[in-house]
């Protein structure tokens, strides 16, 4: 390994959890174990305090895509996130770190597919405003999320880490991402 640890940016929905800062740090502990430094969205303080939202919204987008630029690696949590599909925000970031061509980490903690979880949410009823119908194809590939995220994962070299959730808290499981950081460390093994 080099001198210096590899920087790995940890993207997921936990940023919204009341423990968020808990979170990060038990994955930056993580792995710190295996010679990586995570780095946790919230790791850097803004100050927010009086900006309009759109403001507070710009700063911290532009605040995040630097810590992006500044990492070596992603490992996202791919789990559903508020639907059948994981977080907006970290399918971005997953994009982003591809279009950077750097390496992409996931995990889920959702054992079905995306097709699978698709026609469940669809069977719950839509959103007035949602764009999905009956006659509305599902992508059906046998994946743990959209073709365009696991295809992101695969081109590094791993698979989407899809262990499913403990019986215990999906939102806090780490087995999937123990996993995919195992993959991590091998990969800037030198």
């Amino acid at each position: 390994m080099s001198r210096t640890a590899p920087r790995i940016y940890l993207a997921g929905p936990e940023v919204f959890l009341p423990d968020a800062g808990r979170q990060g740090a038990v994955k930056r502990e993580a792995c710190a174990e295996l010679g990586l430094e995570g780095i946790f969205p919230l790791d850097g303080s803004l100050p927010l305090d009086g900006l309009p939202p759109r403001e507070q919204a710009r700063r911290i987008s532009l605040a995040n895509e630097e810590l992006l630029r500044s990492c070596d690696a992603i490992i996202a949590n791919m789990t559903p996130f508020r639907g059948a599909a994981m977080d907006s925000g970290t399918a971005f970031e997953v994009g982003f770190m591809r279009a950077l061509r750097r390496p992409v980490f996931g995990y889920t903690n959702s054992a079905p597919d995306y097709a699978t979880r698709a026609r469940a949410v669809r069977l719950c009823g839509m959103a007035p405003e949602d764009f999905d119908g009956p006659d509305v194809e599902i992508e059906d590939f046998g994946l743990a999320e959209n073709l365009m995220i696991a295809v992101a994962v695969s081109e590094t070299g791993a698979d989407v880490f899809a262990p499913g959730a403990s019986a215990g808290d999906v939102q806090r499981d780490l087995t999937g991402f123990r996993s995919a950081l195992a993959a991590a460390a091998r990969h800037f093994q030198m």
